[in-house]
């Protein structure tokens, strides 16, 4: 094929991104959209580059350095990618090459003025939009100047900016080449920034406008504040007019210069709201061609306004689809189920096949759609108590969402007849004897499962999955589970309420419910600390595991029967594995490695509870905590006999103790029961993957993973697969992984976070949601990652979220504090269970919260201090 050194921008598209780079091609597209007006150009293509980075093998070796680089060893990084961009800037441009562009430029004005302009090839992506990691050169005039701003932009794709961009979102530098735009300059009255939706709270139906004097350089590198209009339904419904004392200016010489605003104009909007919502409508019609939102760059001159780049904006989190053009509210599923990663795409649709209400995915997570309770007056009653009281920012983004005009419809209640949706279950008796049967039907409903699918395959696998969702539905439905888990949470809110009545004592149920029975998770944290009295009399065993620690070494279970004390660590590991194997953290999503399948994630956490803790540690937890437990319920009973009508108070009271204690452990089990099925469906699966593998249908296993279980379906009738299609969706993952999901979201995009509205709580303090009573002091540990825990007794842990799966680390801490959490979500369960003081649901705990720091957890009342 003929290289093809140059192309103008009007024959340009967004198909030809490989040719003219991510700029290009928008730019190109651009210039094709009717009304859209792009200052004429041409591109110098990434053939040119290539032939440019021939001249130099040296260039390659660098790259080979750079890719074994660990992206956070800057130094390294600066030293490798100067030595490239030298080289590169230094390389004579070849004379085919010069000419070439030396007659565009001819074409398009010699002596004009030009930006000289980046575009990679990995660059104003949907999923990754590279904005500011390569450079543009602006009013360079003649053909020597823009041959040598040509060369500063290949040389650009090695700065060190991008090079680190590049690999924290995993992309090769080989694969990754550099295009170069050529445009006519434009000489502005103003120019500045538009997004077709508000890039704060990401609502769609509201564009925003960023304004400046002069070129947009002045906004860009942050001279000047910009003016700011906010334009809905062509009306500007907010603006903020800046003081614009600098502008930046070209040169007639070449280049440009920073001059001061003439004092009388600062303080004078850069447009008149007809030019603000005259420039939306562009916008509008730039995000229609290409299909989503998109961050603008935009130029006025003479009042006609010049588009000199548009791309994604890619930090939006995405609407679901909902196929009407209706108003909808969105609650985050993550947020209840403590798992708030972006799930792959047979995770999200396996969890939406066996859920009990419809889930919609946006962003690699699922939301529930609530308008139509939130609509009717009755229903919203009910929702909004039980949200509150799991999650008080839920609650109080909903209200918000309410209090707007409109946007929720107002349906009438449903007629009479029956209960209402949401009512409580009958009462159930209370009886140990009825969680003991619960617990053997789950078992054996598990038992059977892995005994008939063992010979299913193929296409008969998927209708027997399909059977099997509807058993595991109707496990989850049970009504007497259902009633014993409403026992157990509504005997906690009465004695939490009636004791702070009577007694003036806050969230007492905290310490009555400390070592409640038949709790799975709280178990699985005392188990592991019987696995490390195993371990530690062994000390070859002991440094066998630090040095797991650290290679990794998945089939470490299979040496240790070689060391000295080796069988007996062997066999407690996969004892533990045999029963909560099937956990990992993420468990909701069914493609997370469980702690079988990768068992180094539990090394750590066992080599801290064979350092912190001496034997016999699990049994004495328990005991302490079921004597704790039993001296606060005489302490309360015999207070509350002391009180007038106190015989009356204590009979009830003791009557809501005695169901706490029979009921609350169980609230753990259904979840143990939905995983314990997961890991049985996804080792079937995995085995379909295996067979498809050496069909070679897949490349690899794990390709599964990014198909939805009606596409596996699919791909197992027909033995063939989409390989665009999973490459499509491994980048959007990757994408989706930056992104932070909303509590609460809307059908116009927008994000709502909401508020504690709380003034109890001291200046500079971090505000949550108390779930476990308490005061602790010590050394914050902010670890996002289970498998690299190091902890130290009294330290605090602080992270995003916790599911099940974080329980073995609750044993050895202090206190704990995460992002995300409610009232009877996982984590506050076992902090209760566990005595430990817990604040959750604290926004941005782990960035405001530095590992190491001394902090004060405030359990019964909710806040966090940062000591000095």
């Amino acid at each position: 094929m003929t290289e093809q050194y140059v192309r103008d921008l009007e024959e340009t598209d967004e198909t030809q991104v490989a040719l003219v780079g991510g700029k290009g091609a928008h730019l190109g597209g651009l210039s094709r959209i009717e009304g859209i007006r792009v200052p004429d150009g041409f591109c110098v293509t990434t053939d040119a580059f290539r032939r440019i980075m021939a001249q130099a093998p040296s260039i390659g070796d660098r790259l080979d350095q750079l890719s074994l680089v660990d992206p956070d060893d800057r130094e390294a990084i600066r030293t490798l990618s100067a030595q490239i961009r030298r080289t590169i800037e230094g390389i004579a441009v070849p004379d085919g090459l010069a000419a070439a562009i030396t007659r565009a430029l001819a074409r398009h004005g010699e002596q004009a003025a030009y930006a000289v302009r980046s575009s990679a090839t990995a660059e104003d992506l949907p999923t990754a939009s590279f904005a500011g990691q390569q450079d543009t050169y602006l009013n360079v005039v003649g053909p020597t100047a823009v041959l040598r701003h040509i060369s500063r932009c290949w040389a650009s794709l090695f700065t060190e900016r991008a090079v680190t961009y590049r690999r924290r979102n995993g992309i090769d530098h080989r694969t990754v080449h550099m295009a170069v735009v050529v445009q006519q300059m434009v000489f502005p009255e103003a120019s500045g920034i538009l997004f077709t939706a508000d890039p704060v709270t990401g609502n769609r139906t509201i564009a925003t406008v960023d304004a400046g004097f002069g070129l947009g350089e002045a906004l860009v590198s942050g001279l000047v504040n910009p003016d700011v209009f906010k334009v809905r339904n062509d009306e500007v419904v907010a603006r903020t007019i800046s003081a614009k004392e600098r502008a930046v200016h070209a040169l007639a010489t070449g280049g440009t210069q920073e001059v001061t605003v003439d004092a009388q104009r600062q303080e004078q909007p850069a447009l008149t709201d007809a030019q603000a919502v005259r420039l939306v409508r562009l916008g509008r019609r730039i995000e229609a061609h290409f299909g989503r939102p998109q961050d603008i760059e935009w130029c006025l001159a003479d009042d006609e306004f010049r588009i000199v780049q548009s791309r994604p904006i890619t930090t939006l989190f995405p609407v679901p689809e909902a196929g009407d053009q209706d108003n909808h509210v969105y609650v985050s599923v993550g947020h209840q189920q403590m798992m708030t990663d972006p799930m792959k795409p047979l995770g999200f649709s396996m969890w939406q096949q066996t859920a009990m209400v419809a889930m919609h995915e946006a962003g690699g997570r699922l939301f529930v759609d609530v308008t139509r309770r939130l609509a009717s007056p009755a229903s919203r009653a009910g929702l909004l108590d039980v949200m509150g009281k799991g999650d008080p920012l839920v609650r109080d983004a909903l209200e918000t969402v309410l209090d707007r005009d409109g946007f929720v419809p107002s349906l009438p209640d449903a007629a009479p007849g029956g209960p209402p949706a949401g009512s409580a279950p009958a009462p159930v008796e209370t009886d140990p004897a009825i969680v003991t049967e619960l617990i053997e039907r789950s078992r054996q409903s598990i038992a059977a499962l892995e005994r008939d699918i063992r010979t299913k395959t193929g296409p008969a696998l998927f209708d027997f999955l399909l059977a099997a969702f509807d058993e595991h539905k109707r496990v989850l439905s049970d009504p007497l589970s259902m009633q014993v888990i409403m026992a157990g949470m509504e005997a906690t809110w009465w004695l939490n309420d009636k004791l702070e009545e009577w007694l003036g004592e806050k969230n007492a149920a905290d310490t009555l419910t400390l070592s409640a029975p038949d709790n799975i998770t709280s178990e699985m944290g005392l188990a592991l600390l019987d696995v490390a009295d195993v371990i530690r009399p062994n000390p070859e065993v002991v440094a066998f595991l630090r040095g797991v620690e650290h290679t990794g070494d998945e089939t470490f279970l299979d040496e240790l029967a070689k060391l000295a004390g080796g069988t007996g660590a062997r066999d407690a590991i996969e004892a533990y594995l045999d029963r909560y194997g099937m956990r990992c953290v993420g468990e909701i999503d069914i493609t997370r490695p469980r702690w079988s399948e990768r068992p180094t994630t539990l090394v750590p956490v066992i080599l801290d509870n064979v350092r912190n803790f001496e034997p016999g540690a699990a049994a004495r937890r328990f005991e302490q905590g079921r004597q704790k437990a039993q001296k606060k319920e005489q302490d309360v009973l015999s207070r509350l006999r002391a009180l007038p009508d106190g015989d009356r108070k204590a009979d009830e009271a003791k009557r809501m103790i005695d169901r706490v204690r029979t009921f609350i452990g169980y609230r753990e089990y259904p979840k143990y029961g939905i995983i314990g099925r997961y890991f049985v469906y996804k080792q079937a699966l995995l085995a379909e993957a295996e067979r498809l593998v050496r069909a070679d249908v897949l490349a690899e296993k794990e390709d599964i993973f990014y198909l939805t279980f009606q596409e596996l379906h699919d791909v197992v009738r027909s033995n063939q697969v989409d390989d665009q299609l999973i490459q499509q969706r491994k980048d959007e993952f990757r994408s989706y992984q930056a992104l932070t999901p909303p509590r609460v979201l809307t059908s116009d995009g927008e994000a709502v976070t909401g508020a504690y509205r709380r003034d109890d709580v001291p200046d500079g303090a971090l505000t949550g949601l108390a779930v476990s009573s308490g005061t602790v002091e010590g050394r914050a540990r902010v670890i996002l990652d289970m498998a690299e825990a190091d902890l130290e007794a009294g330290d605090i842990l602080v992270t995003a979220f916790t599911d099940p799966s974080w329980s073995p680390l609750f044993v050895g801490i202090a206190g704990l504090v995460t992002e995300v959490g409610g009232l009877m979500t996982h984590g506050a369960v076992i902090a209760r269970e566990y005595g430990l003081p817990a604040v959750v649901g604290v926004e941005r705990a782990t960035r405001l919260i530095r590992d190491g720091q001394r902090i004060r957890v405030h359990g019964t009342d909710g806040y966090i201090e940062i000591l000095p």
